[in-house]
């Protein structure tokens, strides 16, 4: 009778594991399929700042990045030099490097009292020249303090605008030292800005409407920047050094088709 009681113990035991067994494979493929739809939600999307390090960044017109930027507390910042647009000694613009054609852009920003900076996009890389001279330009800016803000034409040089072109509106920037998001959609020519959720610019690149902007602003000798992003109409992604502290976190990138 031991014997047969032992056997019936054993099999009762084996019988347990075996279900706790099956059970935590259960979940563990409970847990896989939630991953995986996770994944799915962030699928297209390409993260171009890590948080922890330049991968994927250089400067511009230069195989390294300049030592002026930094990463502090998971954003990339600019160290200004206090000496105006790429005036520290090992300063500049930077890039990804990496052209892009249509896309959606989502990143989040803050300016130091009396802040500028800007985010270059469809801009092209050409020696001896600025990177300003090829890129149309999403202004980052202190308005309530930085001079740009009250030049220009109606605001068109406060944050989120198409710099000195065309205005932001609503404008609807956090004060100096808050966190801003920002977007910029470009798409066959059509581009839109947003900032903090509200779409603020709309404009149509190549148009008889842009060129005529163009010719009516201080960019119309600028061949390469009524021509936006050159022959193939695709270009880097810029971030711009003009001498203050400015950062810049949670940058993002979904291609269009």
């Amino acid at each position: 009778m031991k014997k047969v009681y032992l056997f019936s113990l054993l099999m009762m035991t084996a019988m347990i594991f075996m279900s706790c067994t099956n059970a935590n494979k259960q979940s563990s493929a409970t847990d896989a399929t939630d991953s995986t739809e996770v994944a799915a939600a962030d699928e297209g999307w390409i993260t171009l700042f890590n948080g922890t390090d330049f991968t994927g960044w250089r400067g511009y017109n230069r195989t390294d990045m300049p030592s002026a930027w930094t990463i502090e507390d998971g954003a990339i910042k600019i160290n200004g030099s206090g000496m105006g647009e790429a005036g520290a000694k090992d300063g500049g613009d930077i890039l990804y490097d990496q052209k892009f054609k249509n896309f959606e852009l989502t990143f989040e920003w803050k300016v130091s009292e009396g802040g500028n900076s800007g985010v270059f996009y469809l801009a092209q890389e050409i020696e001896g020249r600025p990177m300003y001279e090829s890129a149309p330009e999403y202004q980052i800016l202190d308005n309530e303090r930085h001079p740009d803000a009250k030049l220009g034409k109606n605001g068109n040089r406060q944050s989120a605008s198409l710099y000195d072109l065309v205005p932001a509106v609503p404008q609807n920037a956090k004060p100096a030292g808050e966190w801003n998001t920002g977007g910029i959609m470009v798409y066959k020519g059509t581009v839109v800005h947003s900032q903090n959720g509200e779409n603020v610019v709309e404009y149509h690149l190549w148009t008889d409407d842009w060129k005529e902007m163009v010719a009516n602003s201080k960019f119309k000798d600028w061949p390469n920047f009524l021509n936006a992003g050159g022959e193939n109409q695709e270009g880097y992604i810029g971030l711009q050094d003009h001498g203050d502290d400015v950062w810049f976190r949670n940058i993002k990138l979904k291609v269009l088709e």
